[in-house]
């Protein structure tokens, strides 16, 4: 074991720290990653806050790590030092079930490794990327491509990822009709994707303060769901909804805008059920699905996929002593749309 800087929660209702966390040594099939930057994820508030349930503390988050590998073990093939590397959403899982087998290793049947706040190989608790290193198997890392500005690039690895799988499995192309739900990190890449996939994209925000923004990423529509005429107007409109909002909405009022066999897929995770009528999804023949961030092959396409079109989020640069603030401002909504820790600030 080795000691790294990194920021932690204490417990569910104390500010993040400054502290040291334990990394494994590098096994054969292990890559040791010298993390320059970390996205901060709606996910990492609701998980520091006990808001999915129990978490073991002090724990440290952050599933949207880019960096450089640094340390390869004998057995590795896939990576060499001084790759541009990328960590997501989970770092292992059980490589023998029936999904696994097929490829997605986001839907293992024995529940795959987390990046944080889950039981590892050696059966301490993973802890995330807000550190400046670590150490994950090499299978579970992505290349990062040269042409994806690397500032900018670790919000792929969550929010990029959890919007194109489902938008990729569904299908969204020319001729679609798309709408996504919130315009917050998701939401923002959930725009840019489909536009690139060849979608016409409407947005769906409470208010249009975010109007602008949204024509700029290349929104073709924009909608305030706070005036009630919006769910009269586009009625039976789309063909597949994206809703990226972490919080509680009237789930039936976005089904009732689905189309002939439309689809709405949730990927925003509110504590709360979503309750949904019958009736709603008999009429038209609407399906309301969920889907979870992506296989590591889907993530890699991903990347590739948003270095061919020139996709990136839009970030904002933060320092590691600046966590605390910037978690108080994404409850806010008060970020467009995605803040990036530089971890050199951890040293």
């Amino acid at each position: 074991m080795f000691t790294v800087n990194a920021y932690a929660a204490p417990s569910a209702t104390e500010p993040l720290v400054k502290t040291t966390i334990e990394r494994r040594d590098v096994g054969p099939k292990d890559v040791l990653i010298d993390i320059k930057y970390a996205g901060i994820c709606h996910s990492d508030i609701h998980t520091v806050r006990g808001e999915w349930g129990p978490a073991t503390y002090p724990l440290t988050v952050g599933h949207e790590i880019v960096g450089f590998v640094s340390e390869v073990g004998s057995e590795v093939t896939l990576h060499q030092v001084g790759d541009r590397v990328g960590v997501g959403c989970m770092v292992n899982s059980c490589r023998e079930c029936e999904n696994c087998l097929a490829g997605f290793e986001n839907y293992c049947l024995k529940g795959n490794t987390g990046t944080y706040g889950a039981v590892d190989v050696d059966g301490s608790i993973t802890q995330g990327g807000y550190s400046t290193h670590i150490v994950v198997v090499e299978d579970f890392v992505l290349k990062v491509p040269e042409s994806i500005p690397f500032e900018a690039a670790a919000p792929l690895l969550c929010a990029g990822v959890t919007t194109y799988s489902p938008l990729a499995h569904w299908n969204a192309g020319p001729g679609k009709k798309v709408a996504v739900v919130g315009m917050g990190g998701l939401g923002h890449m959930a725009v840019k994707i489909a536009h690139a996939m060849g979608a016409e994209v409407t947005v769906l925000s409470q208010t249009l303060s975010k109007q602008e923004d949204c024509l700029r990423l290349c929104a073709d529509h924009y909608y305030a769901t706070s005036d009630e005429a919006t769910f009269t107007d586009l009625a039976n409109s789309f063909d597949l909804i994206i809703n990226t909002v972490s919080a509680l909405i009237d789930i039936n009022a976005y089904l009732s805008l689905l189309r002939l066999h439309g689809t709405l897929v949730s990927v925003g995770a509110p504590p709360e059920p979503l309750g949904v009528q019958a009736f709603t999804l008999f009429n038209n023949r609407r399906s309301f699905a969920g889907s979870s961030v992506g296989s590591i092959a889907e993530t890699q396409e991903m990347l590739d996929f948003c270095a061919e079109h020139g996709i990136a989020p839009e970030t904002e640069l933060v320092s590691a002593d600046y966590i605390n603030e910037a978690y108080e401002r994404v409850l806010k909504s008060d970020v467009r749309y995605r803040f990036v820790i530089d971890t050199a600030t951890l040293v």
